[in-house]
């Protein structure tokens, strides 16, 4: 009798957890929660949702998506940061932008640094930039132009976010002039600048590309070194001046500070061959996201470079919130 998809995972897993301590193999005794500290709709909430069925089936426990959303995203890191360091509770979110959080925040509730460690990257999508179609630019030069002669209001998905910096970075570079419009999440930023209320955003493409396909958003560039197949013909910023400009949303998984490596371990080995699994891999790369894992040491590294490069980006621009 042939084995049904539910029991091959589940077949996998217990192949997998061999040779692991005691503590890794009992891991999870409960239901995982996995926090997503934005609205739903966005790229960490599309993430959360493709891997959390899977993810359930691998480790046998209910794994549960909660969006808290608030600060950026510090609310929901916060709450990880000082949960129980059993593996228990899970944060999936833009490790970007939750590296820029220490030079933006003055007060910051926790230290990413010291109370949060990497299990593994899994997506990185590059930022785009796109208009509403009422705008009368077709690259970034001629919006960049636009933008000294007119009004633009340029949807970010909070103050201090990536985004939001990715864009102070482009600004500073061309001598663009826009007005940024602060929003709570991706989702809503996206929605807001497809109804023409603001005129510009920079967001990440796993979000943001089907409204481009769907012709209500006019993208003028992405921001990577290198062209997108899937958007082939969009040119980077790097092409339209921004020499060597790269930015995106870098969707990773950490857990609090104090988590036992070897359960760190069992959730870094489940959650690779979940987002490497053909069937996520192709939805994600249709969307316009690279599959993307590490080692935990690998993501922590990446986190503390993030922090530094773009920590020199908000102290130029002098970004500060309480």
């Amino acid at each position: 009798m042939s084995l049904n998809r539910r029991q091959l995972i589940a077949a996998s897993a217990a192949i997998a957890t061999v040779g692991l301590p005691a503590q890794a193999q009992s891991f999870p005794t409960k239901p995982v929660r996995l926090i997503v500290p934005y609205p739903p709709g966005g790229s960490s909430d599309i993430i959360a949702r493709a891997i959390s069925q899977l993810l359930s089936e691998s480790l046998g426990q209910p794994v549960v998506v909660e969006n808290r959303a608030g600060a950026n995203g510090n609310i929901g890191a916060d709450l990880v940061a000082k949960s129980a360091p059993d593996g228990h509770t899970m944060l999936l979110c833009d490790v970007g932008a939750l590296a820029i959080s220490p030079s933006v925040y003055t007060k910051l509730a926790f230290n990413p640094s010291r109370d949060l460690r990497g299990v593994t990257m899994l997506a990185y999508s590059p930022h785009m930039l796109a208009v509403h179609p009422s705008v009368k630019a077709n690259n970034l030069k001629e919006l960049v132009e636009l933008s000294k002669t007119s009004d633009l209001n340029f949807a970010v998905t909070a103050v201090g976010s990536a985004p939001h910096v990715a864009g102070v970075a482009v600004q500073r570079a061309t001598g663009a002039k826009w007005i940024y419009v602060p929003y709570k999440g991706g989702s809503q930023a996206v929605t807001d600048t497809v109804a023409g209320q603001t005129q510009v955003i920079m967001n990440g493409m796993l979000a943001t590309l089907p409204h481009v396909q769907s012709g209500r958003l006019k993208v003028l560039g992405i921001s990577k070194k290198t062209r997108m197949p899937l958007v082939g013909s969009v040119p980077t910023l790097a092409e339209q001046g921004v020499s060597g400009f790269e930015s995106g949303t870098w969707q990773g998984v950490l857990v609090a500070n104090g988590t036992p490596p070897a359960i760190i371990a069992r959730l870094n080995t489940e959650l690779i061959k979940i987002i490497r699994s053909p069937d996520v891999r192709a939805r994600l790369t249709g969307q316009g996201a690279e599959v993307v894992t590490m080692q935990p040491a690998e993501q922590d590294a990446l986190f503390e470079r993030e922090r530094k490069r773009w920590g020199e980006v908000v102290a130029e621009a002098n970004i500060k919130l309480d």
